[in-house]
């Protein structure tokens, strides 16, 4: 499985955005984990945590499968309101091959790295129902996404009933690929359910099993 595809399966919900927060809920921390399909590969369990630390949050996906895993953690404080990135690092293994990513405060501001930039989006979505998303990739790259809040409404799953605002973002100028997230509005960074769409087919979907420590 090329890194690439471990990047875009494994790890599509590292997304996000440079906006202020508003009034939006504030993060709460979670332990939560998730099944992720993908048309034809093996399925993945992705373990999701949120802490927080002597004044900053912290947020890390780990997900493996045999010969081949990947986590990603980025680090982040709340100024006024807004996510600020602090650090980013991220690691790939495949067959014995490895891949390593680290990004500093001075390599991501103005914008957040992509598992702080999820928590972002995520408290922007319950406020605003659509705008330009602005984040860093694993190798402090800028991309650009388009998100339209498609829905708020419960969602009851295996692992609870949540309130959730339910996302959908596509690259700017370019409608063949779609992600459709479903965030928890009460703990923001936490996802319900996400798919991956392109040229008009799911490829993928990602579904929260459990969530521990609630």
């Amino acid at each position: 499985m090329p890194f690439r595809l471990l990047r875009c399966t494994w790890l599509l919900a590292l997304l996000g955005l440079a906006l202020p927060s508003l009034a939006a809920t504030a993060p709460h921390p979670f332990d939560a984990h998730y099944h992720l399909e993908v048309s034809g590969w093996p399925d993945v369990d992705i373990h999701h945590r949120l802490t927080q630390e002597a004044g900053h949050w912290q947020s890390e996906m780990r997900a493996s499968l045999p010969g081949a895993n990947g986590h990603e953690w980025g680090r982040f404080r709340l100024d006024d309101g807004r996510v600020h990135s602090l650090h980013y690092a991220a690691g790939y293994s495949l067959l014995g091959i490895r891949r390593s990513y680290s990004l500093e405060d001075a390599d991501l501001a103005p914008l957040p790295d992509r598992q702080s930039a999820l928590v972002a989006l995520a408290r922007r979505a319950t406020e605003d129902d659509q705008g330009r998303l602005r984040y860093r990739d694993h190798r402090g790259r800028e991309e650009r996404l388009d998100y339209r809040v498609l829905e708020r409404q419960p969602m009851t799953l295996p692992a609870g009933r949540f309130e959730a605002v339910r996302v959908a973002l596509t690259e700017p100028d370019d409608d063949d690929r779609r992600l459709v997230i479903a965030f928890d509005a009460q703990r923001p960074g936490l996802l319900l359910g996400l798919d991956y769409y392109r040229d008009g087919e799911r490829k993928s979907r990602l579904t929260l099993t459990r969530l521990d420590g609630d």
